[in-house]
């Protein structure tokens, strides 16, 4: 065999993608990188909290087991149902028996009700899930009117002393805390006026309250975010060549000003939801929803591990997803935005 036949085959050139057949390079659409590593990022993120999650919950002081059984319980009982849970071995291969678990679906079995936690959580996630949901959809439903309207009045001048009411109104609904809020609106439509009930879950009448409790502060921060960027858009050069087109006021407004001031809008309101949504633990106790927020609150007064730890999970997992619809929507209108990030 002479040297020469050593030269026929080809070489790639160096620093050259792969190339597929047909001589194409194999390179992945800037839309799927996007989602690949949104998804990488989500996993680490779930990974971080899986960690963070058991290491807090095993330093708090006191012991579970004791907290479940009650004191006067046995000391040979006690010892035995903390045998059978693995809670007597070393935290690191506690820690590893419960990522195997992970994996493999099994979110653990509670202390309190000796249920899996699968199956609470599966349970108790929809009220959740409904009342964030429906939260949100009042949040923007209305803070895009008010938002219009008022960024609007400011723009042509007139009845200045009502702009100055509705901007203190909407400053003052920022600021209350929702709990607050909460407790003032079953004050007012259940105590005093007796239109709605106090708490419960299951009639649509009792779900409005806590829906306005957890509705009404983002609103007004969204409607707040709306008029500023409306007032900007309609400063930029392109409002004023079509208002120089005299194009009717309703062209200008829904055509050209409002979908310009949509990517921050929605920024703002995805970060907007990941707080509603953590803001339910506070709203359904107050107004005893059986959702997660009293699962993990009656959790962490019981020191039930597997369920605290299951509860934190979905809710980091309904965040995570919640993040990675927002900016999938946002690349979907402005590709630019997201596809330039590394």
């Amino acid at each position: 065999m002479t040297a020469s036949s050593f030269d026929t085959a080809p070489v790639a050139p160096a620093g050259r993608p792969p190339v597929r057949r047909g001589g194409r390079p194999f390179t992945l659409s800037p839309r799927t990188s996007f989602l690949l590593r949104r998804l990488g990022r989500m996993a680490v993120s779930l990974g971080i909290v899986v960690v963070a999650t058991f290491a807090i919950i095993h330093l708090v002081p006191g012991d579970p087991v004791r907290a479940v059984l009650g004191p006067s319980a046995p000391a040979e009982l006690v010892a035995r149902t903390r045998s059978e849970l693995g809670l007597d071995q070393p935290l690191l291969v506690q820690f590893w028996n419960y990522v195997v678990a992970l994996v493999q679906g099994d979110l653990g079995t509670s202390l309190q009700t000796h249920r899996p936690v699968a199956d609470t959580l599966a349970q108790r996630a929809p009220a959740t899930l409904v009342l964030a949901g429906v939260s949100f959809v009042i949040a923007a439903v209305g803070a895009l009117p008010i938002g219009l309207a008022t960024a609007i009045s400011v723009r042509s001048g007139r009845r200045r002393w009502l702009d100055l009411a509705a901007s203190a109104l909407v400053g003052l609904l920022i600021v209350v805390p929702n709990f607050l809020l909460a407790v003032g609106l079953v004050w007012l439509f259940a105590v005093q006026w007796h239109v709605l009930p106090v708490a419960g879950w299951g009639d649509p009448a009792q779900l409005v309250l806590p829906v306005l409790a957890l509705a009404i502060g983002p609103m007004a921060y969204l409607a707040r975010i709306v008029h500023v960027e409306l007032l900007a858009v309609l400063d930029a050069t392109y409002m004023t060549t079509a208002r120089s087109k005299r194009l009717p006021s309703r062209l200008i407004y829904l055509r050209h000003a409002l979908p310009n001031m949509l990517t921050s809008a929605l920024t703002i309101g995805g970060l907007m939801l990941t707080g509603m949504v953590a803001g339910t633990v506070l709203i359904e106790t107050i107004f005893a929803i059986p959702g997660l927020g009293t699962t993990i609150v009656s959790s962490i007064t019981a020191k039930d591990y597997p369920m605290i730890q299951g509860v934190v999970l979905v809710y980091a997992a309904m965040v995570l997803a919640l993040n990675l619809i927002v900016d999938l929507v946002l690349m979907s209108i402005d590709p630019r935005s997201s596809l330039a990030e590394g």
